[in-house]
């Protein structure tokens, strides 16, 4: 029986490209998402529907999903992988980072999160999985913006957990700490990214990937009458 197809969003690097390749081992379909289409395709994953979308634009999300479902089915899964981090202070970090956060951390995931949800709630499945993070749990110096972004996310997934729980569509946050990207080198502060590096290695390094997919695929393998509402996990060093 042909395994559904799995929407993942920021699926170029990280977290994402990792996602996309343990289900893709697994049989499944997808659909891959990002700005940097040569990432994708480089990926060169078997029935993965490639393309150059920026999850801050809604039509085009919409339009991938469709085309998506389209050609392989209804999508199952959605994995809310695109981010932002761009560590500054509020006093002086650049006002264009905080929106720049805000429309991929926040509406980008509404978006994707609107262009699978209703049908999922008229067939009574589906899995949305929101990537949070432990600064959605608390706060770390030169965070404050990314910070309250994913502190929307972690609120957003349980208040819609509640939304749709009766109808048996499951919303999951997996929660990581640090974690191997490139999330890193997008803050314009060098000192600011030099510290929060050393920090990363005083803890032993950071997540691998492949362990956030792998928690991913737990949250999506449990029975569909099981919701795993939050995985929380970081490397064992990592004391905050």
């Amino acid at each position: 029986m042909p395994k559904p197809l799995i929407v993942i969003t920021g699926a170029s690097s990280g977290i994402g490209a990792a996602t996309a390749r343990l289900f893709s081992a697994e049989g499944h379909p997808l659909l891959l998402l990002a700005r940097r289409l040569e990432r994708l395709e480089a990926l060169g994953l078997p029935d993965a529907l490639c393309r150059k979308v920026d999850v801050t634009d809604r039509a085009a999300v919409e339009a991938a999903v469709r085309e998506a479902e389209e050609r392989y089915g209804p999508a199952d899964l959605l994995v809310n992988n695109a981010g932002a981090m761009l560590l500054g202070r509020i006093a002086d970090q650049p006002v264009d980072e905080w929106e720049r956060m805000l429309d991929i951390n926040v509406k980008g995931l509404l978006y994707a999160t609107r262009a699978v949800l209703p049908a999922m709630v008229e067939r009574g499945a589906g899995t949305i999985v929101n990537i949070g993070s432990v600064a959605g749990r608390k706060t770390f110096p030169n965070h404050a913006a990314y910070v309250g972004t994913k502190f929307a996310v972690h609120s957003m997934s349980e208040n819609l957990r509640e939304e749709v729980a009766a109808t048996g569509v499951r919303v999951v946050t997996v929660a990581p700490g640090a974690v191997e990207t490139e999330l890193l080198s997008h803050t314009s502060d060098e000192r600011i990214k030099s510290d929060y590096q050393a920090w990363k290695e005083s803890a032993g390094g950071a997540l691998d990937p492949d362990e956030v997919a792998a928690a991913i695929a737990y949250a999506y393998g449990r029975p569909r009458n099981v919701t795993v509402r939050e995985i929380v996990l970081a490397a064992t060093g990592q004391e905050a």
